[in-house]
């Protein structure tokens, strides 16, 4: 077992990647879809497309930040384990520590010798720290998180700002969403094992069963 200082991600997993551009997409999209047809001119796209980039921009910067968090403590967690499977007065007790910790499923698929063998390399490691660290490439996935939600902004608002009529920028701009929902959703089914044709509709319909939420809640 190694700690998280030492096995780590060096960028964003796929998972992170698609969550976060889907959910730039569906911020963006509520602002999109608040625009009436009739009553909008070049003054209401502008103040939308302010505040589409306003709200991702606001909403990339806390993705970041709880992301930076939320490392640290899955982190510290992990590194408190493995401290106390050092201190542990037994081998045994070692290894009931070690298998508390996995999940349901894993349980079942751990014998007992492989636990032994994870304690011994626990306990035989040298370069374990005391506490906890972000390190440079966090940042970097931070930033990473940041980004894509704030570019997936413009591919949903960019009709608004290249063409004149109000209604066929908006026709445009769905047809995006819903390819973009399709492809992310695909992504989803196939890095799952589930499908991805399947899983790009589920998305589609999903996104948008979300949108109409968002919209009726005043979102």
């Amino acid at each position: 077992m190694t700690t998280p200082e030492i096995s780590r991600e060096p960028v964003l997993s796929p998972i992170d990647r698609i969550s976060e551009l889907l959910f730039g997409l569906l911020m963006a999209l509520s602002f999109v879809g608040a625009i009436s047809v009739a009553d909008s001119g070049r003054a209401e796209i502008q103040e939308m497309f302010i505040a589409a980039l306003g709200c991702n921009l606001a909403w990339g910067l806390v993705d970041a930040v709880m992301y930076l968090v939320r490392t640290i403590v899955d982190r510290g967690r992990t590194l408190s384990l493995v401290h106390s499977v050092r201190a542990a007065a037994t081998p045994k007790m070692g290894c009931e520590l070690l298998e508390r910790s996995l999940s349901r499923g894993a349980t079942g698929l751990i014998h007992e010798a492989e636990l032994e063998a994870i304690r011994k390399r626990v306990v035989e490691r040298q370069d374990v720290p005391a506490r906890p660290k972000l390190m440079w490439g966090d940042l970097r996935a931070a930033g990473g998180i940041f980004l894509l939600v704030v570019i997936a902004t413009f591919p949903v608002v960019l009709p608004f700002a290249l063409m004149q009529d109000v209604a066929t920028a908006k026709s445009l701009s769905r047809l995006i969403a819903l390819i973009m929902l399709f492809l992310g959703g695909m992504a989803f089914g196939r890095y799952a094992g589930y499908g991805g044709w399947k899983a790009g509709l589920i998305m589609t319909a999903l996104g948008t069963l979300l949108v109409v939420a968002i919209n009726v809640l005043g979102g």
